[in-house]
């Protein structure tokens, strides 16, 4: 007979097990030195953010359109992954972007599916600024892949 402090050891490791797939892409040191945080990632949307800070800037003191463009990779897949509850990892076939203005400050960045076909997962994303100016807007086809296994 199972115990029900058994029951809820399980319950309790399958929800850490869940919060470390959810947290997944904080692993990779790229977005943790950009300092990537999630305000959530659920049901094909997800929003992300990062504060602005000098060593992010470009030339003339707004946020490289690398950080942004990176910024609208990570939260659109990370849209497309809580479409399966973190159980695969989401890769990009494609990214297509419109900078639209200079961002200052910090950035979030909104992702949403818009329609899985056949495979492929086709998202958008929105970057605003402090001001809640749009930065950017772009559009990325994905794929899902296994994860790796845990190290």
């Amino acid at each position: 007979m199972t115990s029900v402090r058994h029951v809820e050891e399980d319950a309790s490791d399958l929800e850490a097990l869940a919060e470390a797939r959810r947290n997944a892409y904080s692993r990779v040191a790229f977005t943790r030195w950009l300092g990537v945080q999630r305000a959530y990632s659920k049901d094909g949307r997800a929003r992300l953010t990062v504060e602005g800070r000098p060593e992010l800037e470009n030339v003339i003191h707004a946020i490289h359109g690398g950080v942004v463009l990176t910024l609208m990779d990570v939260v659109m897949a990370s849209a497309a992954v809580s479409l399966v509850d973190f159980q695969k990892t989401a890769v990009t076939l494609n990214l297509s972007s419109s900078f639209v203005r200079p961002g200052r400050g910090r950035l979030v960045a909104d992702g949403e599916v818009l329609q899985t076909l056949d495979g492929v997962i086709l998202c958008q994303a929105e970057v605003r600024d402090a001001t809640d100016e749009v930065v950017a807007r772009g559009m990325g086809s994905f794929r899902y892949l296994p994860l790796p296994e845990a190290t």
